[in-house]
């Protein structure tokens, strides 16, 4: 009897020693993981502003490759939601809800060094009022460099199991922050490092839109005058080709980016046209969207015969006759001249105000914001391309007088495409045609976006 007692008294001994540890144990809890990125400030905030990119570089992908993720909400910063359900225990059920952004995405600019992002979580782990806060900090001598400090807290108030809970919180709470730091680290790694903080994208559904082009390809030393020559040459072939079949041109100029390459680009040329179906080699056919080459199919080789800055389809190599489809699936009209159905889907759309040398800067900085964004894209399937809205006007002394206007476009993928980027939602107007002062003997850096690299304006488009 006395042992029962003796066993008795100490359990209550240790319950009561128990409840004293759990009373002047911390009623909140607090962990936090630091790591700097190679990246703007601005490019971190939009990725971790919007949950698109998540699985990409949360740890939780890597725990349970089945894991179901389903964004909800808003698509772009506070109250953009996910929530996750998986069949490992220790994931199980769980949604973040971006909380609060401060400053506002458009304010994250180059005067500005801190930022602080904060998601509401709500999952399994034991307590309260969970959150994280990610605080942005603008570092190195000149601020090219952001530090990233990812913290976690909880409160446990005055539940003692809850209380206890924050022995384990460098558990799970501060493996997934290290986890995740690192994985986003390498996500940021592929994000072109190219300031887009001036561009003002939206997104447009564009419609199918027929149109003959031509391929062609120039040396980027040979500079805008050889991009005008080569697509001066490809305009007139199009137009040549749209009189014999009987169709009318109805749209500016547009050029599709193949390869932008080191030393050569290659692109195609293409005027919209009225006509859905031509007659070639005495058949009416129906034209068709692009589609992706069957593998081992291979591009035929481009004259290298061709004076600079001509279109390296002047002497063509062997290929279909008029009437069949190339590699692609587009209607071949002639040597040169092809006709597709383009465009049809959403698009990320940015505006450049000046000579063609930016639009490839322009490019960049549109597959920069894609990705932080979280905006799926495949340039082999659906390239980029430029419309020429308005071409740059000159003055009998050859200075320019007004800028030239190109539309240029990213094509998007996937079904969850947003309807409006965040500038867009914001209302925030994308830029204007400013008119250049008519003494200019060049066009000066446009005033809608960065100006152009010094490279692009020697490179060609």
């Amino acid at each position: 009897m006395m042992r029962v007692l003796e066993f008795i008294v100490a359990l209550i001994i240790v319950a009561v020693l128990g409840v004293v540890v759990g009373v002047i144990m911390p009623g909140s809890g607090h962990v936090e993981r630091s790591l700097v990125f190679g990246k703007d400030m601005r490019q971190v905030y939009d990725t971790l502003d919007n949950f698109r990119r998540f699985e990409d570089y949360s740890s939780l992908r890597q725990e349970d490759p089945k894991i179901q993720l389903k964004l909800s909400g808003k698509s772009y910063g506070p109250g953009a939601e996910l929530s996750w359900n998986s069949d490992n225990a220790s994931i199980g059920e769980g949604k973040l809800t971006i909380a609060s952004a401060e400053p506002e995405f458009f304010k994250v600019d180059e005067t500005v060094n801190s930022a602080r992002i904060i998601w509401n979580l709500d999952n399994g782990w034991r307590g309260q009022d969970k959150h994280f806060t990610l605080d942005l900090e603008r570092q190195g001598s000149r601020h090219q460099l952001t530090k990233v400090t990812w913290s976690y807290d909880v409160a446990y108030g005055f539940n003692l199991i809850n209380r206890y809970s924050n022995l384990y919180i460098h558990g799970d709470p501060d493996s997934f922050i290290q986890s995740s730091l690192g994985n986003l680290q390498n996500v940021l790694a592929a994000v072109p490092n190219i300031d887009y903080g001036k561009l003002i994208p939206y997104i447009q559904q564009t419609k199918p839109t027929p149109v003959l082009l031509v391929s062609t390809q120039i040396q980027r030393n040979g500079g805008l005058a050889a991009l005008d020559d080569a697509t001066a040459t490809a305009v007139k072939q199009i137009q040549d080709a749209a009189k014999k079949l009987g169709v009318n041109v109805v749209g500016p100029r547009i050029i599709f980016t193949t390869n932008y390459g080191d030393q050569a680009y290659t692109f195609d040329v293409a005027l919209p046209i009225d006509a859905t179906s031509l007659t070639v080699a005495g058949q009416s056919q129906q034209l068709t969207p692009p589609q992706a080459p069957k593998l081992g199919e291979e591009e035929p080789a481009a004259s290298s015969s061709a004076p600079a800055g001509a279109s390296s389809s002047a002497k063509p190599a062997a290929g279909p006759a008029p009437g069949d489809h190339d590699r692609f699936g587009r209607l071949v009209v002639d040597n040169n001249v092809r006709a597709t159905l383009a465009f049809g889907e959403p698009s990320l759309v940015g505006v450049w105000n000046g000579t063609a040398a930016g639009v490839p800067q322009t490019r960049e900085m549109l597959k920069a914001y894609a990705q932080t964004h979280g905006y799926k894209f495949d340039e082999v399937t659906n390239r980029l391309y430029d419309i020429e809205v308005q071409p740059e006007v000159k003055d009998n002394g050859g200075n320019v007088t007004t800028y030239a206007k190109y539309d240029v476009y990213l094509p998007l993928l996937g079904n969850d495409v947003p309807e409006q980027t965040p500038e867009q939602a914001a209302g925030i107007p994308q830029p204007t045609l400013e008119a250049a002062p008519a003494a200019s003997s060049s066009a000066p850096a446009a005033a809608a976006s960065s100006a152009a690299p010094a490279e692009a304006a020697s490179a060609g488009h």
